[in-house]
């Protein structure tokens, strides 16, 4: 629906029925939404139960891993449109209001890159204050030393040995991984900000700060195959770009900045890689 402006658009259906007051409707069925959540379980459990700390693994090709990653979460993502079929809930909806133009879009990319800035420092925090607190807990609270306090964790290695592993390596890789990236910020804040957060904020009867803590806990149960260190920080970050799309009432500076740090990262592993930093 043109918004009075102009500017935006709101994309969701004059079509559906009007809830009853303080209710929020669900957008697909109970069962639908069940099957989705088995899926990114059991495919973050599989992802998780192929990593083995300190065994050596083959190498692999990078291009079908990006395509098979690609075809994944294409599947999830048509899994949701039919829910949403199901419920004649237009697709589009999942994205929120988006304002058109240049600005609206120079807007959005300002906001993403300012929440990722901000994100990395709440993140950051976190992944020093878990360090100190398994240091002291290993060492009985001696303070560490400065080169202690340089040095990884075991889990911190096992996270990085398994990105390092999917990091592009060639041009043709660094190709794919760009288009990967692309698709996944889309995909996932679809399926996680889109779906599922609406999804438990009408099962728990319009309790947002609900559907922000499951959908963040959905976000990072879904990266398994990182340890449990990292699943616990991207379910604080999945809650962060909760409120990212609660506050822009959209997915798109969300969009932008998830692509954007899973395209940073891949490309600094890369670096880190070719120049044997680690």
């Amino acid at each position: 629906m043109q918004m009075p402006d102009g500017n935006s658009i709101q994309t969701s259906s004059s079509d559906e029925q009007q809830p009853a007051a303080g209710a929020v409707p669900a957008i697909a069925p109970a069962w639908h939404t069940a099957v989705l959540i088995l899926g990114i379980l059991a495919i973050s459990f599989s992802g998780s139960a192929r990593v083995v700390p300190g065994v050596a693994h083959r190498p692999q090709n990078h291009l079908v891993t990006y395509a098979t990653t690609a075809a994944m979460e294409l599947l999830m993502l048509g899994w949701v449109a039919l829910g949403l079929w199901l419920r004649r809930v237009p697709f589009r909806s999942l994205f929120g209001v988006i304002q058109r133009g240049v600005r609206g879009f120079a807007v959005d990319l300002g906001v993403a890159v300012v929440f990722w800035f901000g994100s990395m420092v709440v993140l950051g925090s976190i992944g020093l204050a878990w360090n100190a607190v398994e240091f002291a807990a290993a060492h009985k609270g001696a303070p560490p030393t400065p080169s202690q306090r340089m040095q990884p964790t075991a889990q911190q290695k096992q996270t990085l040995e398994t990105l390092e592993r999917l990091a592009p390596a060639n041009g043709a890789e660094i190709a794919g991984w760009v288009a990967l990236c692309l698709l996944v910020g889309p995909v996932e804040e679809a399926i996680f900000r889109g779906y599922l957060q609406r999804q438990f904020i009408a099962w728990s009867r319009g309790r947002v700060a609900v559907g922000v803590a499951a959908s963040a806990l959905m976000f990072g149960a879904a990266h398994g195959y990182e340890g449990a260190r990292s699943m616990v920080l991207l379910a604080v970050f999945g809650a962060l770009f909760s409120a990212l799309a609660l506050m822009r009432r959209g997915l798109r500076a969300g969009i932008l900045a998830h692509s954007g740090h899973d395209l940073f990262v891949g490309l600094l592993l890369a670096f880190v890689r070719m120049h044997h930093l680690f």
